[in-house]
């Protein structure tokens, strides 16, 4: 895929820039830098904004656009890698990690991401690791079997990993025929596709998703300068869990007995959540784009 023709629908772009507070002087980390929509708008406000993407064609896809700006400057790399890629920056004004798949990614049948589109069974966000095709050669049913119910909370995920070690697909619609012929008819859910859980499971087990997140929410307390924002828009159930109750124990909370008149424990907060519930995507931005539907956006700042 060209990187022009990457072209990504940019969800909660407003709620998500209004709440990192950018400004001129304030340097921000989008750590899913994808096709730019975040960081053009950051820009726009006139903060320095250093994207990061794993992805080597997102990150030429977001030059082109926004690579004029002196403000602005590329660098590959996985969030959960922060400390590292941007270690020079640190501490920084704002982070904003989006953890949603780009719809280029899902769209375009070669990177593999699709059950409805025919391409080989890779899922890879980058260019590097084993496929999903590769994964399911090397795991037996069992793990396979749990990496289906644990990230896809898939019901038949035994079944299903028994038929595709017995198949080994290469395909994407050959993985999908796979999952059709393990799960009975009447069992197929009615408002997604039999295979959306194994295939969302596979691409999270691919490019070790909740490891990342694990890591990038445990770095999050040094990436921030005081006053600093982090924000992280999640679509996957797990994802955003964890992230709520990350960002609920950077928080903390008194222990005291409730009507003390003062605190007596001593408790004084290093973070105060922005955002008391997720922010969710408005109704005119779903019909636009129906992917936003799931989408969920928590906000921290630190404060010591």
């Amino acid at each position: 895929m060209e990187a022009l023709d990457f072209q990504h629908q940019t969800v909660l772009l407003r709620e998500a820039v209004d709440l990192l507070q950018p400004g001129v002087g304030k340097v921000i980390i989008d750590g899913t830098l994808g096709g730019g929509g975040h960081t053009e708008a950051l820009l726009a406000r006139g903060a320095t904004v250093v994207g990061v993407d794993r992805d080597p064609v997102a990150l030429a896809a977001a030059t082109s656009r926004v690579g004029g700006n002196p403000r602005f400057q590329a660098r590959q790399g996985n969030f959960a890698e922060l400390p590292r890629v941007a270690a020079e920056l640190l501490p920084v004004d704002g982070v904003l990690v989006d953890l949603g798949v780009s719809s280029p990614q899902l769209d375009v049948a070669e990177r593999g991401f699709s059950f409805m589109k025919e391409g080989p069974l890779d899922m890879r966000m980058g260019d590097t690791g084993p496929t999903a095709a590769e994964l399911i050669a090397s795991m037996d049913e069992r793990d396979l079997a749990h990496i289906l119910k644990e990230y896809g909370e898939e019901p038949f995920a035994l079944p299903i990993a028994r038929e595709l070690k017995r198949a080994l697909p290469t395909r994407t619609l050959e993985a999908a025929e796979v999952v059709k012929r393990a799960v009975p008819r009447k069992a197929w859910p009615n408002r997604i596709h039999v295979a959306t859980r194994t295939f969302q499971a596979l691409r999270m087990a691919v490019n070790g998703e909740l490891e990342a997140l694990d890591a990038l929410l445990a770095a999050i307390p040094g990436l921030l300068k005081v006053g600093g924002r982090a924000a992280i828009i999640a679509f996957h159930s797990l994802e955003d869990r964890k992230v709520k109750e990350a960002f609920r124990d950077m928080v903390g909370r008194c222990t005291c007995p409730p009507g003390l008149p003062v605190c007596a424990c001593g408790y004084s907060g290093a973070f105060a959540l922005v955002t008391k519930k997720a922010v969710a995507a408005s109704d005119e931005e779903v019909e636009a784009n129906p992917r936003s539907r799931s989408a969920h956006l928590r906000v921290v700042e630190k404060l010591r």
